[in-house]
């Protein structure tokens, strides 16, 4: 069986927007606190409620919305997929 490992390459500020995707499936690291809404690599979209100041989004992410979005100093990492 293999094992998927996440290997984030770099790391940009996040703005989120109703509209826009991000440029690549990223993970998402929550700075400041609060709620996070997002479209997974999937494609569902889903709020992550009260997320703590330094916790990760559990999910790969398309995209961070405006509206449902009150958590700050969202940073995104692009990912590469390896298995091993």
């Amino acid at each position: 069986m293999s094992q998927a490992l996440i290997q984030a390459t770099n790391a940009f500020e996040v703005i989120p927007s109703d509209t826009v995707d991000l440029p690549g499936i990223s993970v998402l690291y929550v700075g400041v606190g609060g709620h996070v809404k997002v479209e997974t690599r999937a494609g569902s979209d889903v709020t992550f409620y009260n997320m703590n100041n330094g916790q990760f989004v559990p999910v790969q992410v398309r995209k961070v919305y405006d509206t449902g979005t009150t958590a700050t100093n969202l940073v995104r990492m692009p990912i590469n997929t390896y298995s091993r």
